[in-house]
């Protein structure tokens, strides 16, 4: 049976029915993909199920838990509330399943938690805690607003109308400042002018994450109406989940495309490798280490551009008109790599799991907030991996990884480094000495 007027808003949970339905259990979407896994030790690429074992933890449980949940066979109860916020939404299981059934995993999981919110019965305390600061002050960690571009360097202004607009998020404004710091000096070194809100506010991933769909499409809309009025061509970040947010969850949230968004959105990564090519950025400043590698979830898997589609799903699932689907492989997997390969002294390595079967450091889409056991557990997984490949250290290009990386290396007493990419561009181009930050959370 055809669906008619079927899209992917994720606000209507029937249109995701025959994706529940369609789940086989074939578990796919929990390992590595056998051609790239590397053997038992890393061989799973869902951090839930592998935490948590039971088929509950795992898409495959959670796509009958959410059909019996939806068609009342289910009562709502704090064990489903816990079994669909208990995971990362890193889209793992959704690469997974594309690679032989094109069900639509990550969007049933959004729709899912975005119909527990409806209900009443969503999100945690936690999160509706993390929502109350943002409404209160505009960032999710409750701290001062006044305070969200303090951390701009003193000899650093921004440029009113240039067409490079720099959004530093609110790990960037408050916790990690030296990412955003970073940022804004290999701008400066790059000779590109760039332009900052006069007042940025968060850009509502964790509303969005935990399914207040509506909060997330206010922050939406008035976000994007400042940056449209302020005349930049480019919206700039350096945090991954922002870039996601900005690039991908902002046209699904507004039924737009994210062609249609009136300006481009760039990580720091895909912006220096450009200057790389157009001789604006030149590293001449060794940077000694042996370090891996780490494809932040969602400048990776999740960074693909979002197109908003509209027609008919029939028999077998086939889409009228055509759609070409997000399978998580065109994700930003080069640009950071090619700027490692340019960096003279460093020896950088692959992890086993890579590319769009990574694994998650745990921290982002409400996770760290409602669940940091799991949180660092996740991240700790990763470390191993680290270690198993003989680096000394991480490199991320996402402040939310590098936090919960450095937590994790405090807490096991580990003599691992950690980095994020902006830290050893600038390093390079002349900007600082490498020095490991930590988090400045109390």
């Amino acid at each position: 049976m055809a669906q008619k007027q079927f899209d992917f808003d994720i606000t209507r949970i029937d249109h995701f029915l025959y994706d529940m339905r369609g789940c086989i259990k074939c578990k796919g979407c929990m390992w590595v993909d056998h051609i790239y896994m590397p053997g038992i030790r890393f061989s799973t690429r869902c951090p839930s199920a592998t935490r948590y074992f039971f088929d509950s933890f795992g898409a495959y449980g959670k796509m009958r838990i959410g059909l019996a949940y939806i068609e009342k066979r289910l009562p709502p109860s704090d064990t489903l509330r816990h079994i669909f916020y208990v995971c990362t939404l890193c889209g793992a299981c959704d690469v997974g399943c594309k690679r032989n059934l094109d069900l639509e995993i990550g969007l049933s999981l959004e729709a899912l938690r975005v119909k527990l919110v409806r209900d009443g019965v969503g999100p945690m305390p936690a999160h509706q805690k993390k929502a109350d600061e943002i409404f209160l002050c505009h960032n999710v960690f409750g701290y001062p607003h006044k305070k969200r571009g303090a951390w701009i360097p003193q000899k650093i202004s921004p440029t009113k109308g240039a067409k490079t607009l720099y959004f530093a998020g609110c790990y960037g404004s408050y916790i990690h400042t030296e990412v955003s710091r970073a940022t804004v000096k290999i701008l400066e070194a790059s000779g590109t002018p760039f332009q900052m809100m006069d007042d940025e506010w968060c850009c509502g991933n964790l509303l969005f994450s935990v399914g207040m769909i509506e909060e997330a499409k206010r922050q939406a809309e008035r976000n994007l109406s400042i940056v449209r009025e302020s005349g930049a061509t480019t919206l700039l970040t350096s945090c991954a989940e922002c870039y996601r947010m900005w690039k991908v969850d902002y046209p699904k949230i507004l039924h737009l495309s994210t062609s249609e968004l009136g300006f481009e959105v760039k990580h720091l990564t895909e912006f220096v490798h450009e200057a790389i090519s157009e001789g604006r950025i030149k590293f001449s400043i060794p940077f000694e280490g042996k370090l891996a590698y780490h494809d932040s979830c969602s400048l990776s898997r999740l960074s693909e551009p979002w197109i908003s589609w509209s027609g008919e799903r029939q028999q077998w699932g086939i889409l009228q008109p055509p759609l070409s689907r997000r399978r998580g492989t065109c994700g930003v997997y080069q640009s950071p790599r090619e700027i490692l390969n340019l960096i003279p002294g460093i020896h950088w390595a692959e992890l086993h799991r890579k590319k769009e079967n990574g694994f998650c450091c745990g921290a982002g889409r409400g996770t760290e907030d409602a669940f940091p056991d799991f949180a660092m557990w996740a991240a700790e997984q990763r470390l191993e991996e680290v270690v198993a490949i003989g680096a000394e250290g991480i490199i991320s290009a996402c402040p939310r990884c590098k936090s919960n990386f450095l937590r994790a290396v405090k807490k096991n007493q580990q003599e691992l480094q950690v980095f994020d990419i902006s830290e050893i561009i600038l390093a390079s181009i002349g900007g600082v000495k490498k020095e490991r930050s930590g988090d400045r959370r109390h």
